[in-house]
Parts: structure tokens; sequence; C-alpha cells
């Protein structure tokens, strides 16, 4: 296909973008989320947790890599946004450790089929919002202060995760540093970084895709010099010593879909007692999503005054993936805020999107290399730590020097990435912006879905949620 037919469908000029802009942030997209093809099935399968769920790993990945594949290539070319979906995590989290194990109590034989009706319930629920249009309306009464803090906050929240990735920071009940600086993981995240960085600063074209690739380049470098007999303690204890393998072949045969394919169980899902658990799917797919949109397409440039364009149809977008998704065998599907460091390579358009639903294809057929990347943090830490930092300029656009804007404000921005989600904090926010404009008097400025969704969320957290904790 010549570039002109890229420009009729994608208008790439009118968006200040090119082909290989688009395809290079479509390619840094799919490499800042590929982990999910591995770590998703790791999950559902229950393998990550020593639980038995009843799912077969080599089908969910088959589910994963399909799913977001089709989530992403609808949002590109129905919403046109280069923003790429896939199962979420959080959710997935919530449907091992919650949705399964409730439905074990129940006594279904096949938990994990049942897990999967609820996820194909709640994207059923999630389409008919999006099509009576209620989520759009959603996204238009947010008021702005929430949106530029909601991009600051996602930003603090994919620094976090590449801190985390790289191996700098540890999370578990406390965030702590780790002091092993002779530890290969560190000096590679730190090789990344700086590499990155400097590319970065100097606005070399495709400085984060070339920063990914080097960071490859360095871990295999050391992974060949380092490790070995005779090897430091550090070594040894590192994940490159343990977890990192330099693939040895270029293509691979996908599993089997079958034992999950449409085998999703409808009539217990839809029992009185999972009820509840379809509700949290939906609160959590559809904050998810209203969260990383704005975020995105803050840093994008896609807003217009307070509004998202073509919000229907990215919102339909993520609800056909969490369907589909159910349907092939996988978690709910929700937008991924790693979207942002293909937009910080350049991505404009939905060209990005397909860029990036093609790999996933691809990656059923080459997953040893993908895998080689995906499944050592530390390469792809780098760039997320970059992106994060960019992300942050959306402090300049919020009024701090108002009481009633800064608190939400501050509470959004902290609220994402210490709760590790971008549902509960924006519902730190919205919850806190209703209550502090309500209080000092200025209950104007507060559109009524906001009231409307102030009330609802408190309850939801203190009943729903609580109750499953």
């Amino acid at each position: 296909m010549s570039n002109e037919f890229f420009e009729r469908r994608f208008s790439l000029r009118a968006n200040g973008t090119t082909l290989s802009r688009e395809v290079r942030g479509g390619t840094v997209t799919f490499f800042a989320m590929a982990y999910i093809i591995f770590v998703q099935p790791a999950i559902l399968s229950g393998e990550m947790l020593g639980v038995e769920t009843g799912l077969d790993f080599g089908a969910v990945m088959v589910a994963t890599c399909l799913t977001a594949a089709l989530a992403t290539a609808i949002m590109a070319l129905y919403a046109r946004y280069p923003i790429a979906q896939a199962p979420g995590m959080g959710e997935n989290f919530f449907f091992v450790v919650s949705v399964i194990p409730a439905a074990a109590a129940l006594g279904y034989a096949e938990p994990g089929l049942v897990a999967l009706g609820c996820v194909f319930f709640a994207g059923l629920v999630f389409l008919l919002l999006s099509l009576t249009g209620l989520r759009v309306l959603l996204v238009d009464a947010i008021p702005p202060v929430l949106k530029h803090s909601i991009a600051v906050g996602v930003g603090l929240f994919i620094g976090l995760i590449g801190l985390e990735n790289g191996r700098l920071i540890e999370v578990d009940k406390t965030l702590s540093m780790n002091v092993d600086f002779a530890s290969p993981d560190l000096g590679i995240f730190f090789g990344g970084l700086f590499i990155t960085s400097i590319l970065v600063a100097r606005r070399t074209p495709g400085a984060i895709a070339w920063g990914i690739a080097l960071t490859t380049g360095l871990a295999i470098g050391l992974k060949l010099a380092l490790v070995g007999e005779g090897m430091s303690g550090s070594v040894a204890s590192s994940e490159l010593a343990q977890r990192f393998e330099v693939a040895e072949s270029v293509f691979s045969s996908p599993p089997s879909l079958a034992p999950t394919f449409l085998k999703m169980d409808l009539v217990a899902a839809f029992s009185a007692s999972m009820i509840p658990f379809i509700l949290v799917l939906l609160v959590m797919d559809v904050f998810d999503t209203m969260g990383t949109l704005v975020a995105v397409g803050e840093r994008a440039g896609f807003m217009r005054g307070n509004r998202l364009p073509r919000a229907r149809q990215a919102m339909l977008s993520d609800a056909v993936g969490t369907t589909l998704g159910a349907c092939l065998g996988t978690s709910t599907v929700t937008s991924f805020v790693e979207s942002a460091a293909g937009v910080e390579e350049g991505a404009r358009t939905g060209l990005a999107g397909l860029v990036t639903a093609s790999l996933f294809l691809l990656a059923l057929f080459v997953s040893p290399g993908v895998e080689m990347v995906a499944s050592y943090p530390p390469i792809t830490a780098p760039a997320l730590v970059v992106v994060g930092s960019l992300m942050l300029g959306a402090t300049s656009r919020i009024d701090w020097s108002e009481p009633s804007e800064a608190l939400p404000a501050f509470l959004t921005v902290a609220g994402i990435p210490l709760t590790y989600s971008i549902a509960d904090g924006l519902a730190l926010g919205i919850v806190s912006y209703a209550l502090v404009k309500l209080a000092s008097g200025r209950n104007r400025e507060v559109h009524w879905l906001v009231y409307l969704l102030a009330i609802l969320l408190v309850p939801y957290y203190v009943v729903v949620r609580g109750s499953m904790v």
C-alpha cells in the first residue's frame, strides 16, 4: 500500500504525523505492553499464584493475543486512536482471587468458566452503556482539573511501574528502594534509562524504540558475559540469571484455543450470588478505560476543550473487546496506559494501533523473541519511566492555589499510583471533588452527574467492594 492510501484513511498530515512515526509508535506500544502475553496466562491459569483455576495456559495465551489484536484494531479503525487494548492488570487478579473462589464456594464444578461468564455479562452491560451514550456523558462530565490530574496520576503510575520493573523500587506492602547496586538487573535498568534519556533529550527520531532495542542488546551482552560458572552472588540471584533467556529460535506454533473458546458458563454467572462480581468488573473497566483515554488523550493533544472527540467509538471498542475476550477465554479488556509510550514516540492515529494489533497476531508465531523482551521487565522499564516523567507536565494546568481544586487533584494524582489502580484513584478524585465543592458553596461548578457518581461510589466501595475484602 502507498503512503497516499494511509494518508486518505488516517489523515496523517492533518494529525501532524508520518507513516514512519506511526509504525514506530505502534511498535513501542506493543513492546511496552507485550508482557501481558505471558503474564495473563500465568495469572489466569493459576501458575503465578499457585492456585488451580481450571483454565489452560496455552489457550489463555492465544486468547490474550487474539483479543488484544481484535480490540486494538477496532479502536484503530472505528475510533482512530493509537490506544491499544488487552486484558487488564488488576482485573485479572480480581478474576482469579475473588471471582473464581466465589464460584467455587458456591459449588460450581468449573469456576473458571463461571468467571468468564461474569466477564461476558460485564462486557454486555458495558456495551449497552456505550450505545446509549451514557459513558460519553461520564467522560464529558469529569471537570478539567480531574482530567489534568488523571494525566499526572497516570504518569506517576507508569513511572512507578517502570521503577518497579527496573528493580529499583520494591513494591510489597510498603515501598522501598533496592540497594543491591551490584545486581545486573539494576545495571541494565540504569543503562537503558541513561541511553533512552539521552536519545529523548536530543530529540532523536524513534528515541524510545531505539532505547528498548539498545537495552535489549545490553541485556543480551551482560547475560553472555556475566552468567555462568564462577559468577558472583548478586549475579546468581538476579533475574538476568534466573529469568532472562536469549531466544534460540524465531518461529513457534501457537497452542490450541479449544479449551477456552466459547466455554463460559452463562447460566451460573447470571445467578444472584455472582451478579455483585459482574458489577465490580463493570465498574473497574468503566473507570480504568475512562482514566486511560483521558490521560493518553491529554498527552497526545486529542482533547478539545473538556471533551474527547469520538469518545463513544473509543468506549464501544473497549466494550466489544471485553465481550469478545470472554468468548475467547480471557478476562476483562481495557485500554492500556502503556499506549502513552507509543504516543510519546509520535503516534497520533489509528494506524499505530493497527501496527500494535498486527504485532499481537505475529506474536503467536514468533513468541520466542517476544518472550525474550517481555519476560524481562528491566528492558522496557526505562521507556516507562521516561514517558511517565513527560506526562507530569499537566501539573502546570492545575490551579493549586484554589483549595477546592487542589485537594481533589492531589487525591487523584496520589491515589492512582498508591492504590495501583486508575479506577480507585479516579473514584477518590470524584468523591472528594463533589464533597469539597459542595462544602465550600461552589456546588454550581459541578456537573450533576459528578454528584450522582459520588453518591453511588460511596456505598459501592463500602458495601460491595468492602464485602469482598
